[in-house]
């Protein structure tokens, strides 16, 4: 099966890579057009996994019309032609895996993952298929664009781990009630950006494309055409809002549709808000008054959209409040039957339903602007309209609006307009509560997650950096942490209700995510270098989870206490890795010592050594930094392990064998090379470390005696036979030449067996 691992994660990423080729082509103007099948209005009726990629790219070159009937029975007539790909050395390769095996691709890759997922919707809403552009791409001039810059960049690194290794790694908040999605979430985010840069700068509106627009992402301007000599000069130009957004939209994979409606609905209730911002309203609430099913191509999708916005409300203000309402508030009550009646209000004939909805709505905006308005974060932040009074939901929602910097379809690399982008994403943190600190535990998270899913280590570079700053900064302003104190969670596990704070929620799936790479390393990490970066955020995080220990993380871990606990922490990774190391030692030694004519001690001592020196010169430069003992710590673990094994042995020894030899001398041989690592890392000469933690061999005593006593029985044995065979001397010469008795030749007999 490990033979087997690199094949099937090559096979995952061809599927993914598949179904956002064709989810790209299918809803960004490539094709002429797109004929539905019966019964299907959009993308979402489609299962993209039976549609012909072939097919999809020859409507594509041709600039023919897509029948996606027509693809689906194409991929399905291809099913019965071997499996082969063009080459350069011959006509066809044929691929003899099975492409199934790994399994369905997911239409996206989540950053922030909820410990409880709800049921999964539809993702994206697809208003038309017809493009509207004038220009087409050349699929041969595609691919060839995409062969030429594969030509001329590096290869990619080597992934510290398998991709998608995300056991355990999620965040420790509550989970969403209302069952929003993470597409769900994505959305919604987008939607608040749009009317926190409103809000701010004027929110234009998407210019009408007559062509392909040139995208920032490297692979989406393959995709999209070639760039024009003027833009290649221009190149250097910082990207204007325009520009800025729409790679934003692009990077969420929100439809042009929706962008558009949305845009247009926002701008809508800034001319009737009364010269109020646009960020200062609660935009749920008003994009609820303002859209109405005619702008939506069906009602399925109207209802879809609807369903998002009143959860989204019902989430912020009722779930997850930071000022919990009294027993005797009757506005939550009131506002769930409000918010069930708006859900139910689709299912009535036109007229009652209409009603039914506006009446909810005047009622849904009396109470909700009440409890928006409640004080909370201490005034830490300007204040505005915050809807989501809980933090836990607007975390979530930054959070997507953190993964647009990474390319849709080189999920490992951040775009190119990352600080811009990063800088747009500011405009929203008035709305979501966002500060420094929280946007840089909030990127910590996000780059760390992706890092996992891609094996980029790049990101994993950016996520220790922020996380770093993050330390360093989050005890410089009181006011700052009496806010963050607030920002606390309760989270329901198998051993009863715990509180979190946010730095916790953060930082304790990240730090439990290492410390399981960390506790064996010596297999984890095949080259000793590839440790030092998460090492470095496994102490980081240590230390921040200390720091909220230590009187509720009001002031820091004293400079002594951080030390012992950032040494303690390095104890525990050698102590783990070390026995887990020497145990697998153990298993291929039994396996070795079936086949060899050794005794097994013997050849556990020279495993031991071996894996002992690769611990130490590979591992104990980066370990030393952080435990100055950490060589000594080493010597000594593997020493006791041994001793372990070796003490029942020495106690049933009674006689010098050739087993037992062999043994003395290689626990010897073994013993002395730990005690002068044990000694190497102090600058005073005979300095001893952990000293009563080891117990000694004793193989020269051991020795000695064996080896007295072996020679008392050999003198005893040889004095019995000298005699015996003197008794039974004739005293005759053997012959004329031979002028020596029959006991001389025995007594040398004798001498030699001895």
């Amino acid at each position: 099966m490990g033979d087997r691992m690199p094949e099937l994660v090559l096979l995952q990423q061809l599927q993914q890579d598949r179904y956002k080729l064709l989810r790209f082509l299918l809803s960004n103007g490539v094709l002429k057009k797109v004929v539905m099948p019966s019964g299907a209005k959009t993308l979402e009726d489609i299962n993209l996994d039976e549609v012909s990629v072939d097919y999809v790219l020859e409507c594509a070159e041709k600039e023919t019309v897509l029948e996606i009937s027509e693809a689906v029975k194409r991929y399905y007539n291809d099913l019965d032609l071997p499996l082969m790909m063009g080459s350069a050395f011959s006509q066809t390769v044929y691929v003899a895996s099975n492409v199934d095996s790994s399994g369905p691709a997911s239409s996206c890759l989540p950053n922030l993952v909820l410990a409880e997922t709800a049921s999964v919707e539809a993702s994206h809403n697809s208003f038309s298929m017809v493009s509207t552009a004038s220009q087409q791409v050349s699929v041969n001039e595609l691919i060839n664009d995409i062969e030429d810059d594969d030509d001329r960049e590096s290869r990619p690194k080597i992934a510290l781990y398998q991709p998608n290794d995300t056991n355990g790694l999620i965040l420790e908040l509550p989970p969403l009630k209302t069952g929003l999605t993470g597409d769900d979430l994505r959305k919604t985010a987008y939607e608040i950006l749009l009317a926190s840069i409103g809000g701010v700068r004027g929110l234009p509106l998407p210019a009408v494309k007559e062509k392909n627009q040139v995208k920032k992402s490297k692979f989406v301007r393959k995709f999209t055409g070639h760039i024009s000599h003027k833009h290649k000069h221009q190149s250097s130009q910082k990207p204007d809002l325009g520009d800025l957004l729409e790679n934003i939209r692009t990077q969420m994979e929100i439809p042009e549709a929706m962008d558009w409606l949305t845009r247009h609905s926002l701008l809508n209730v800034s001319v009737g808000s009364g010269g109020k911002r646009i960020d200062t309203l609660l935009i749920p609430l008003e994009l609820l008054c303002t859209v109405s099913h005619v702008d939506f191509p069906d009602q399925k999708a109207y209802t879809r959209w609807k369903k998002r916005q009143v959860n989204v409300l019902e989430e912020g203000l009722l779930n997850h409040p930071s000022i919990p309402m009294e027993e005797s508030d009757h506005r939550e009550s009131e506002l769930r039957t409000l918010f069930k009646e708006l859900r139910e209000a689709e299912g009535l004939p036109s007229a009652l339903g209409s009603a039914q909805r506006s009446e909810s709505l005047m009622a849904v905006r009396n109470i909700v602007l009440s409890l928006a308005k409640r004080v909370s974060r201490e005034d830490q932040i300007e204040e505005v309209c915050h809807w989501a009074d809980g933090y836990h939901l607007n975390i979530l929602l930054y959070g997507k609006l953190l993964c647009a910097v990474f390319d849709i379809l080189d999920e490992g690399k951040l775009v190119k307009d990352t600080d811009e982008i990063m800088e747009l994403l500011k405009f929203s943190w008035k709305i979501l509560g966002i500060t420094q600190n929280v946007h840089d535990l909030c990127y910590t998270w996000v780059l760390f997650h992706q890092f996992v899913l891609t094996g980029e280590e790049d990101l994993l570079r950016h996520a220790l950096f922020h996380i770093k700053r993050f330390s360093a900064n989050s005890q410089q302003s009181p006011q700052e942490r009496s806010y963050m104190k607030t920002l606390r969670s309760c989270k329901e596990g198998a051993d009863g209700s715990r509180e979190l704070t946010f730095v916790e929620s953060v930082v304790l799936p990240i730090k439990q995510w290492v410390d399981k790479r960390m506790e064996d390393y010596t297999t984890s990490f095949t080259n000793a270098s590839k440790m030092d970066p998460l090492l470095t955020l496994a102490v980081v995080s240590g230390t921040l989870l200390g720091d909220e220990k230590a009187q509720s993380g009001i002031t820091r871990m004293e400079s002594a206490a951080e030390t012992d606990a950032v040494a303690k922490q390095l104890e525990n990774y050698i102590t783990s890795s070390a026995k887990a190391a020497f145990n697998k030692a153990l298993q291929e030694v039994h396996i070795k010592c079936e086949k060899a004519n050794e005794h097994f001690l013997a050849l556990l001592a020279v495993a031991i050594q071996t894996l002992v020196k690769k611990d130490t010169e590979e591992f104990g430069p980066i370990l030393s930094r952080w435990h100055p003992h950490a060589v000594p710590l080493c010597a000594t673990l593997y020493h006791n392990f041994y001793h372990q094994q070796l003490k029942p042995f020495l106690d049933g020894v009674s006689i010098l064998t050739d087993d037992v030899a062999s043994v003395l001398s290689g626990a010897y041989s073994l013993e002395q090379y730990l005690m002068g690592l044990n000694m190497s890392g102090s600058t005073e000469r005979d300095t001893f470390f952990y000293k009563d933690e080891i117990e000694p061999f004793k193989v020269e005593e051991i020795s000695t005696t064996l080896m007295m006593h072996w020679v008392s029985m050999q003198v005893t044995r040889v004095s019995e036979w000298v005699d015996r065979t003197l008794q039974q001397e004739k005293w005759e010469p053997l012959s004329n030449q031979q002028q020596h008795g029959v006991s001389i030749i025995e007594v040398f007999r004798i001498i030699e067996e001895s």
